[in-house]
């Protein structure tokens, strides 16, 4: 994705336990410009 679609905009993550942690993700997305106001790491069964 472009960069400045991301930028300045806030995000929301929920992670899952057996895949990819929300911390992962949220910190991928601060590189990119997003600003986190919410993650999470969940178990989906």
């Amino acid at each position: 994705m472009d960069k400045s679609f991301f930028e300045g905009k806030k995000i929301c993550i929920l992670g899952d336990r057996d895949g990819i942690p929300g911390p992962a993700i949220a910190a991928c997305m601060e590189t990119i410009g997003g600003e986190i106001i919410f993650t999470s790491t969940e178990c989906f069964v």
